[in-house]
């Protein structure tokens, strides 16, 4: 666009005021009629005296060259010059026509880039204008109205000379009521290159055309067999649709000799688009996405433009470089995330567009390097670095733009882009003039670097990674008209890396101190690549239980490299919530599989069997596991004998396994057991989950209960110990005979019960051995007789016991009267 307008109202220059005093001194006498016609004179005025008078007047109107064709003539074309004329002051500009002038040939580059960048108007780099014939007036131009204007002149009537480029400008003159004397309003510069003939010797220009774009896709995926991928939101519909960014970048890329350098991730996005996907909603729910033939409609018309092409493939979703050389090594494994990466470029693009594209170059981001920077793209397996000539400086004073490709050494290649021509379509390019200058810009430089020397050279450009569509649009407009030009070839960039490199080119990679600050700020923090190695950690904790581990690696390993995206440079914020997002999400899945929550336990008795629960809610089975149990206070409770125990585990998807452990009882009172699952690598996996065991083996109560009854027992056998003796007493005293004899029968039918008792311990039918003696021998029966009483017997050990009181708290004997004399060997009592 041209320079914005100048304040009008100004006092004259006091240059204009010497030309005034001059004037009057030369008219002599006719002094007054020369002042009355003073403000026409100005009409008639040579070139040099425009300067003085559009010192404050040349920036009043805009000048826009909205169309330059061709943009790089021949003879016998006619060049047609369009735009608008805009008057930027607050007064009506009368008697103005725009006109074209041609300036002096430009033999440098820098000489272009000091035109590019001038305002004022200066007639004497400006030229005149080109003829009378060649313009188109305009009675009046009104405050802030733009007017379109349109001027063809044939090229032969521009006088040019030698091939080379030429300064083009186009003027708007006129005057004002503040100044009436026609004078340059308004200016506008661009450039003619001039090449009628092919050149000697052509240069090789290779073009860079990037597909890459942000990060759109999630970690997530849904539950099934199709694993239905999750988009941050719906900007990559709105990319492919008619008129987005990079629908406007394959549409102009398919007709143009190019390199097409692809990231990886946006074909798998792409790809991903043309199936079943969801959209990440405002309120976090996943809605169905609706634009799968946007997707498939891009994607089949890039397999076409790629066939026979010549294709690069970045490392997956397009690596920050220097963010991971200056912020990333000490972080565990980034190195290998970028090997993945680069590992998996190739097959994505395979699969996806059906051709073998290559996978050794590396591309920093603007092409700054330093050794670093080197070291790192080096290490996944690239060989050649694709850098920029504001990075990798010329300091051997050659006088012309060597060739792209030199070595620098461990068997790498540097690509050196051109930074004027790589640079050449940033900013807003929205409008028709911005972009016209870029383009004729552009073509200048190109021009001139085919015309500093004899030698032929092969020179690289690559521009921004993300053009919009209007920054495409120029682009392809320049490179329609480089590629219809006398002075360039195309070459793919496999070609530029292999052709010999210009020897007194610099070979030396800047310091780490020259990087360039404003690049620096922008990088991913140390905090970012620490955040990636624990989301890594914990997938590889995770992968090691799942039965079919692909399906949380494969989008959780390009979720990390989407992690590492260029994209984010700039946006520290969203790069922040993208890896939260990320390890969040693999966090639910891993406490899919967990442990459930147990609340106490009581333990009665001397062992018990403790179960704990493991639930897997995922979709698929888990493997690997291990339970372990511990005791904490194992004086108290043992698990299975020791401290603690460990179990395996499998459980199927959707299922829950109980795992049972026996414990065992030392002492009552509580004890915490916590149960933790554990990778087969000693690995702990999920939270743990802590329970209180309350152990009662034998409680206050039932051994109450026990010797309460042990002592009645006593005391009954006791009773009736002492109730026989009596009753064996009174019948001595009466009869002697009759009591020896009843005597005799009591202590042969307590050694029968002994006897019985001690057989049923043995388990065999036969009486235990008796500490007493021979069988039927005891201490009230020496001789060992073993005479029962009979019926007949009148004074019977039963009617004795008979003729005594019966006491209620006695119990109903079930076995024959027990003897005072020590238990056998054999006999115990069961509880």
């Amino acid at each position: 666009m041209a320079e914005a307008a100048d304040f009008q109202g100004t006092s004259p220059s006091p240059a204009r005021r010497r030309l005034r005093r001059a004037g009057a001194l030369l008219a002599g006498a006719p002094l007054l009629a020369a002042l009355l016609q003073l403000p026409a004179a100005p009409s008639a005025h040579a070139a040099g005296q425009e300067s003085p008078q559009t010192a404050s007047g040349s920036r009043t109107v805009a000048v826009s060259v909205d169309s330059f064709s061709p943009s790089a003539p021949s003879d016998g074309d006619t060049l047609t010059v369009s735009g608008t004329v805009t008057n930027k002051s607050k007064q009506a500009v009368t008697d103005a026509h725009v006109g074209l002038r041609l300036g002096p040939e430009l033999n440098t580059r820098s000489a272009i880039d000091t035109v590019a960048q001038r305002t004022q108007f200066d007639p004497g780099a400006d030229g005149p204008e080109v003829g009378d014939k060649y313009v188109q007036k305009f009675t009046q131009l009104a405050p802030g109205v733009a007017e379109h204007f349109s001027i063809s002149v044939p090229v032969d009537k521009l006088n040019l000379g030698t091939n080379g480029v030429y300064e083009f400008s186009v003027s708007l003159s006129g005057q004002t009521s503040v100044q009436p004397w026609e004078q340059v309003l308004g200016i506008q510069r661009t450039f003619l290159p001039w090449q009628p003939n092919d050149a000697g010797a052509k240069t090789k220009t290779t073009y860079l055309w990037p597909l890459v774009s942000s990060v759109h896709m999630t970690a997530e995926t849904s539950p099934g067999a199709l694993q239905t991928p999750v988009f941050l939101n719906d900007d990559l519909a709105k990319e492919l649709s008619p008129g987005g960014r990079l629908e406007r970048m394959l549409s102009l890329g398919k007709d143009l000799d190019v390199t097409w350098v692809i990231d990886p991730d946006l074909l798998a996005s792409v790809d991903a688009m043309t199936r079943t996907y969801r959209v990440q909603g405002a309120n976090g729910t996943a809605v169905p996405g609706t634009h799968q033939d946007v997707a498939k409609k891009w994607l089949s018309g890039l397999q076409q433009a790629v066939t026979g092409k010549d294709v690069v493939a970045l490392p997956f979703a397009d690596p920050d470089l220097a963010s991971l050389a200056h912020h990333g090594t000490s972080a565990t494994g980034s190195l290998s995330q970028l090997k993945d990466a680069t590992d998996v470029a190739a097959s994505t693009v395979e699969t996806v567009l059906h051709v073998k594209p290559s996978t050794d170059f590396a591309w920093p981001v603007d092409g700054a390097v330093d050794p670093s920077i080197v070291k790192v793209a080096t290490s996944a397996g690239a060989d050649k670095i694709i850098t920029r000539s504001d990075s990798l400086q010329e300091t051997g004073g050659l006088p012309y733009t060597p060739s792209a490709a030199r070595p620098i050494g461990g068997g790498t290649t540097a690509i050196v882009t051109d930074a004027r021509l790589s640079t050449a379509f940033e900013g807003d390019l929205t409008q028709a003039g911005a972009s016209t200058l870029a383009v004729q810009e552009f073509l200048a430089q190109s021009l001139e670097i085919d015309n500093q020397t004899s030698r032929r050279r092969s020179i690289v450009v690559a521009p921004q990674r993300m053009p919009s569509a209007s920054q495409a649009q120029a682009m392809a407009q320049a490179l329609t008209a480089l590629q219809q030009s006398n002075w360039s070839q195309s070459q793919d960039l496999a070609a530029a890396a292999a052709a010999k490199p210009d020897p007194g080119a610099t070979t030396k990679i800047p310091s780490g101190a020259d990087y360039p600050s404003s690049l620096r700020r922008k990088e991913l923090r140390p905090a970012a690549f620490r955040a990636i190695a624990r989301t890594q950690d914990k997938v590889d904790n995770f992968r090691v239980v799942l039965t079919d581990p692909s399906r949380v690696v494969t989008p959780f390993g390009r979720a990390m490299n989407r992690e590492m995206a260029t994209s984010w440079r700039g946006r520290s914020g969203g790069a922040t919530d993208f890896r939260d997002g990320v390890e969040a999400y693999l966090d639910d899945l891993s406490e899919q599989v967990k442990l459930i929550d147990k609340s106490e336990t009581k333990l009665s008795g001397h062992s018990a069997t403790i179960p704990v629960t493991v639930q897997n809610n995922l979709v698929q089975g888990v493997d690997h596991l291990v339970l372990r149990l511990t005791s904490t206070n194992p004086t108290r409770l043992k698990i299975r004998g020791k401290a603690y125990s460990e179990q395996p585990v499998a459980v199927s998807g959707g299922h829950s396994q109980s795992v049972k452990f026996t414990t065992s009882a030392n002492a009552n009172g509580p004890v915490t057991v916590v149960a933790q699952l554990y990778t087969q690598d000693g690995r702990e996996y999920g939270a743990p989950v802590t329970f209180d065991v309350k152990v009662t083996e034998i409680t206050a109560t039932v051994m109450l209960v026990i010797g309460g009854g042990v002592l009645l027992l006593v005391l009954a056998g006791f009773r009736m110990y002492t109730q026989r003796k009596r009753a064996a007493a009174n019948q001595a005293a009466q009869d002697p005979q009759t009591a020896e004899n009843a005597e005799n029968a009591e202590n042969a039918e307590n050694t029968d019960n002994a006897e019985e008792a001690r057989g049923g311990e043995d388990g065999d039918g036969q009486a235990g051995d008796s500490e007493d003696g021979p069988e039927g021998a005891g201490p009230e029966n020496p001789e060992g007789a073993a005479a029962r009483p009979t019926e007949g017997t009148e004074e019977s050990g039963s009617r004795s016991r008979a003729d005594d009181p019966e006491q209620p708290s006695d119990p109903t004997p079930d076995t024959a009267a027990e003897s005072a004399d020590p238990s056998g060997t054999g006999e115990k009592v069961d509880r």
